[in-house]
């Protein structure tokens, strides 16, 4: 199917890796420009030769770190004609509150839950001044299936699932559309970081790791794919009447509540 999104011009936060960098390669394929936000240098030039000797695309790279004040606006105005905004960048830790103190907190919430608001209230104005554009989050199904054992991410995650909903409800008017996106456990290097901590506290092995994928949906984890392929059709015009909603990926984790 083409997704008509052949000129258009993404920026994806967190682009260097993961399932920001696949969301990347496939708005890429179908034709967007792209702008990659993330902290490592290195790893956005692997990224952007990357997709530069695949696609004919424009690909620009940005090293910066969201989390610090000033930087979101600074980037905003350096790019300020963008169609596409992915909000991706910023892992929050697993951990109790008793094993997540204030500043380890504050930090993993600077990036992710005030680095996304910040990044939607300076895009947001940019699109509304041309009636026309789309900010996905992408969020975690964390703020859905709530897990003592990942409270800050879970309290973080359902925050922005409120505040995309909210901006998204009133988006319309404004010809722009916000959708938050919860994905489950997905084959990235961060999850297996995950489930290793969790083989070390639960089975004394972090080598035993792999045995928590048996109790995924379908035995296994979603793929990077299958996510960027949802966001790809939610900024497309295919999705012009998705707007203000949450689509949740995690093969129906969050109505079972466990995450492991």
């Amino acid at each position: 199917m083409d997704m008509g999104l052949t000129g258009r011009t993404a920026l994806i936060t967190g682009g260097s890796k993961g399932i920001g960098l696949s969301i990347a390669e496939m708005l890429a394929a179908e034709g967007c420009h792209l702008h990659l936000v993330a902290r490592s240098k290195s790893d956005l030039q692997e990224a952007k030769s990357k997709l530069l000797s695949a696609y004919q695309v424009n690909v620009e790279v940005h090293d910066l770190d969201l989390a610090k004040r000033g930087v979101v606006a600074r980037l905003a105005a350096q790019v300020p004609n963008i169609d596409i905004l992915v909000n991706n960048a910023g892992a929050i830790p697993r951990g109790t509150l008793e094993e997540i103190d204030e500043d380890r907190w504050r930090e993993a919430w600077d990036l992710k839950v005030f680095g996304y608001i910040n990044m939607c209230r300076e895009y947001y104005r940019l699109m509304k001044g041309r009636q026309k554009g789309v900010i996905i989050n992408i969020l975690g199904n964390g703020g859905e299936a709530l897990d003592a054992g990942y409270i800050a991410g879970g309290a973080g995650n359902a925050s922005l699932m409120a505040f995309s909903r909210a901006l998204g409800g009133q988006s319309p008017k404004d010809g722009i559309r916000v959708i938050g996106l919860n994905p489950g456990p997905v084959a990235t290097e961060r999850l297996v970081t995950l489930m290793k901590k969790e083989a070390r506290t639960r089975l004394a092995d972090e080598s035993r790791w792999r045995e928590f994928e048996k109790g995924f949906p379908f035995g296994r984890a979603a793929t990077v794919e299958e996510i960027a392929a949802t966001v790809v059709l939610l900024a497309s015009d295919h999705s012009s009447y998705t707007t203000g909603t949450i689509v949740t990926i995690d093969g129906g984790i969050a109505n079972r509540g466990s995450l492991i």
